[in-house]
């Protein structure tokens, strides 16, 4: 039976191996990619102190998946009076469990959670792959969003 929970401090080691398998598999990275210190000790750092929220799905001691909510305060805004806000990521299932409703409830889950924290929206960066499951759970496109990276 698969079970569906919120990570803990105590979980670091599972939180790690499913995100750097996530990555690999999402960045079509070979099986033996080396990932750097620094991508390794700040996501550990973000997990143990971050503003977010993980969920693990497991099958008995296998963790098969993932899925990440951090946390974020803007100003507040008339259509946001609180400007806490949340951002979906890292939803992520083995293969092998994929078309079964995990991610569904892992998302589900974290939705709930954020609600009651009080956010008053959730954006999220959307694949092909998974822009079905987000449009089911109400999640539409946006037009309001520009962004510029440093990279």
């Amino acid at each position: 039976m698969i079970e569906i929970k919120i990570a803990t401090k105590e979980d670091i080691e599972s939180l790690m191996n499913i995100r750097l398998e996530m990555l690999k598999v999402v960045n079509n990275l070979p099986e033996d990619y080396e990932y750097s210190d620094e991508i390794i000790n700040e996501s550990r750092n973000y997990f143990l102190s971050g503003n977010q929220m993980t969920v693990l799905a497991s099958n008995g001691d296998d963790v098969i998946g993932c899925a990440s909510m951090s946390f974020f305060r803007i100003m507040p805004t008339f259509s946001h009076p609180t400007g806490k806000r949340a951002h979906l990521m890292n939803v992520y299932t083995r293969h092998d469990y994929r078309r079964q409703g995990i991610a569904q409830k892992m998302v589900e889950l974290l939705m709930e959670k954020t609600w009651e924290k009080g956010a008053t929206e959730i954006s999220l960066d959307a694949t092909s792959l998974g822009r079905p499951l987000y449009e089911k759970l109400g999640f539409t496109d946006s037009t309001e969003c520009m962004v510029i990276s440093k990279l």
